[in-house]
C-alpha cells in the first residue's frame, strides 16, 4: 500500500477582523485624532487662597484649589479658555493641532492692597490672576 499525500493549496483570502479588533481600531482612531487641554494651579506664587474656576468653550469643566490640576480631551481647533476667581477674569483664546497637549498655569497671586489694612477692615481683600499657556512662552493675560 503506498503512503497517502495531502496536498495543501495556499489560500489568498485574507481573515476577517472580529468585533473586538474593530473596537480596538476605531478607539486607536478617536485617540489619534483627538487633542488634550491641562489646566494647573501648581506655581510656587499661588498664595493659596480661593478656588480658580475653569470653564473651557464656554462649559465650567473643574473648580481648582491649589495643588491641583485638570485636563480634558478636546477635538483638534481653536478653543476659549476662561478662568476667574470670582473677583478676577482671565481668557485665552487658542488652538490645539491633531494629537497636541496644551498646558496652561494658572494662579492667584498677591498684588498692590492684598494685604492692606483697608482689604483687612473691609473684609476681603484683592487675589490677582493669571493665566499663561506653558507649551507656549508669551501667550499670557
Amino acid at each position: 500500500m503506498s503512503p497517502r499525500v495531502t496536498i495543501v493549496q495556499p489560500t489568498t483570502a485574507e481573515p476577517e477582523p472580529t468585533a473586538t479588533d474593530l473596537d480596538r481600531i476605531i478607539a486607536g482612531l478617536r485617540h489619534a485624532w483627538t487633542s488634550r487641554v491641562t489646566v494647573r494651579r501648581q506655581s510656587s506664587d499661588d498664595i493659596g487662597l480661593r478656588e480658580i474656576y475653569v470653564l473651557l468653550d464656554g462649559e465650567e469643566v473643574a473648580m481648582l484649589k491649589p495643588g491641583q490640576e485638570f485636563t480634558q480631551d478636546v477635538k483638534p481647533g481653536p478653543h476659549r479658555l476662561r478662568v476667574h476667581n470670582t473677583l478676577f477674569r482671565k481668557t485665552l483664546d487658542f488652538t490645539v493641532k491633531v494629537g497636541e497637549h496644551a498646558t496652561f498655569m494658572t494662579v492667584n497671586r498677591e498684588g498692590f492692597g492684598t494685604y492692606s489694612i483697608a482689604a483687612f477692615f473691609l473684609g476681603g481683600m484683592p487675589i490677582y490672576l493669571s493665566l499663561e499657556r506653558e507649551d507656549c512662552p508669551g501667550e499670557a493675560t
